[in-house]
């Protein structure tokens, strides 16, 4: 593939790619360890994903259980939960952490579909900019004696690997909301 429409095409990977990490810090019924992703503690004055100072398991369909290395990083961790917008309440026995997942209610459901419906558009917003900007270049090219004909073989292209994007997005989106609303 031309290297001109190569630079664009990782472009639209790496936004696939981060809307789909973005998903699965989602909450979908089951208890999944990667609603903590986004978390960080205060470990030796630098802040640290808690996956990094801590054991996270999934004992059970709606718990997630957090064992930190160190049992001082109990109250950080625990910290951490409560000021972050996950709205969990966490147990702790001295040795480790408990985060039991309460059952989605049936609104609570929707308002998560919207939600990623919301994702997956600003998604697509984002892929159809990149699709933009090659195209911009691409023009600018006419200027430097690359025929129209080239010029409009790159955009069409860009666009075909714009349509593939979407409907990868659409398809992450179409998953995401049916885990979430199976029950």
């Amino acid at each position: 593939m031309d290297e001109r429409v190569q630079k664009y095409e990782n472009k639209m990977k790496k936004t696939l790619s981060g809307f789909e990490a973005e998903l699965a810090t989602i909450r979908a019924g089951r208890a999944n360890p990667h609603i903590l992703d986004k978390l960080v503690v205060d470990y030796y004055g630098s802040p640290t994903p808690i996956q990094q100072v801590a054991n996270v398991t999934v004992p059970e369909a709606r718990m997630i259980q957090i064992q930190p290395w160190e049992p001082k990083l109990i109250k950080a961790i625990e910290k951490a939960i409560l000021t972050s917008d996950l709205s969990l309440n966490p147990s702790n026995d001295g040795k480790l952490i408990r985060l039991v997942l309460p059952e989605l209610t049936e609104e609570r459901r929707k308002d998560l579909v919207k939600d990623v419906k919301k994702k997956g558009e600003a998604a697509k917003v984002a892929v159809r900019n990149i699709r933009r900007d090659a195209n911009d270049a691409f023009k600018k090219l006419t200027k430097q004696d690359v025929s129209e004909d080239e010029v409009k073989d790159l955009s069409d292209k860009v666009q075909k690997l714009t349509d593939k994007y979407i409907k990868d997005i659409d398809a992450a989106v179409d998953k995401k909301s049916k885990e979430i609303l199976t029950v």
